[in-house]
């Protein structure tokens, strides 16, 4: 049996069949001839009509035997992330053990305006297989996808991102295999000698103390803890120091508690969620989830590019750094440059947890995928990874 490889190329050559057999190249070398088992590309407008066909020449040019990708307008590729220009990046997992089995999904309201999926991912495959999804954010509500792939395949980690760079509907494209999608969501099952382990960086730390949700009318919090929730976001704002308090009145954001039956929560156990704004009249704040209900604990929270820094690095430190390791990373375009002071930060401390060159791919996403406390959400601003390495199967 061949051993599990990862390899990953980046280029950022302007004419497309020019990058195409720069990216190509690249990977072939760093697979020593091995046939990818999987290939996933991602690449930027700038490649505008050369996109239709992309991912069957790409098939084509490695023998890879499945293919998933999108367009994004920013890529990564290994250390970099470039934001600015043309760039195409490919990743490829090959070896023995591994299988694969694609799907894709629509989204259609039938006549009371109800949506309906055209599907479910095959269960044969959800026992031990992990979901990677791609989505074009125009036509499919990935967030209510995820509700029922929650539902019927309870505990299964979905690791994605929704594609990014198009202005309106028809301008993102998806790939798999051999064909191109301006609609809907791809993705495919994962799983055998290839162990996929999800990290969800949503940057943001607590503040201040957890209260629970006495009274909410759809997205808006009435009262916390049984007083008014205007209240007690002025007495949580007056808590804190002057730099905790300005990151708190310019971008307030509120951690929804996963687990229930915790009594004490730090940063990994809140599903993080903006807070829209405040009802002068009845003190109400509203909030980016219609989801939320009464009786769960919830906590304000702060983020700005230290405590975002911070937390993907606690993430990263967790994971094992020996041995084969390949990363996909779908990063909140709102993340970047538009949020650190440096370029290339998630995909540099990627690099820099590992020591060495890892295998990385990626592009910022209108909408990242990964699991909270055991249940898939939809996320902004946040850094979900794929970390991959090789699983030793039973003999």
């Amino acid at each position: 049996m061949s051993e599990l490889r990862f390899a990953s190329a980046l280029s950022v050559l302007p004419e497309t069949p020019a990058a195409e057999v720069e990216a190509v190249a690249a990977l072939e070398q760093s697979l020593g001839g091995a046939t990818p088992e999987l290939l996933v590309l991602f690449i930027t407008h700038h490649h505008g009509g050369a996109l239709d066909g992309l991912g069957r020449r790409l098939m084509q040019a490695t023998g890879a035997k499945r293919l998933l990708g999108c367009t994004g307008e920013t890529v990564i590729g290994g250390s970099r992330e470039v934001e600015e220009g043309p760039a195409l990046a490919l990743w490829a997992l090959a070896g023995d053990g591994v299988w694969i089995e694609p799907f894709r999904v629509g989204a259609r309201a039938d006549e009371e305006g109800e949506v309906q999926f055209s599907g479910l991912p095959p269960a044969e495959f959800a026992e031990e297989g992990t979901l990677l999804m791609l989505g074009d954010p125009f036509s499919f509500p990935m967030g209510q996808y995820l509700e029922q792939l929650n539902e019927h395949y309870p505990g299964r980690p979905v690791i994605g991102g929704m594609a990014s760079g198009g202005r309106g509907p028809g301008q993102n494209l998806l790939f798999q295999d051999g064909e191109t999608l301006a609609w809907g969501a791809v993705g495919l099952w994962l799983g055998g000698s290839v162990e996929v382990v999800p990290v969800v960086s949503q940057g943001c730390r607590p503040i201040h103390e957890p209260y629970v949700i006495t009274k909410i009318q759809d997205h808006v919090i009435r009262k916390l803890g049984g007083k008014t929730a205007a209240h007690v976001l002025q007495k949580a704002f007056q808590s804190l120091e002057s730099r905790d308090a300005a990151l708190l009145q310019r971008a307030p954001f509120l951690g929804v508690a996963v687990d229930a039956t915790k009594s004490t929560f730090q940063r990994g156990d809140f599903l993080v969620r903006g807070i829209m704004g405040i009802e002068k009249r009845e003190g109400g704040i509203a909030i980016a989830d219609n989801s939320l209900r009464a009786g769960q604990t919830v906590q304000f929270m702060v983020r700005d590019a230290q405590s975002a820094s911070e937390d993907l690095d606690q993430l990263l430190a967790a994971q094992a750094s020996e041995g084969e390791v390949g990363v996909l990373l779908f990063s909140c375009n709102g993340r970047g440059t538009r949020m650190f002071p440096v370029a290339d930060h998630d995909a540099s401390r990627v690099q820099a947890r590992y020591g060495r060159e890892v295998p990385a791919a990626g592009f910022f996403a209108m909408g990242e995928i990964g699991p909270v406390g055991g249940r898939n959400f939809l996320h902004g601003f946040t850094a979900s990874l794929a970390v991959m390495r090789p699983r030793a199967l039973p003999s």
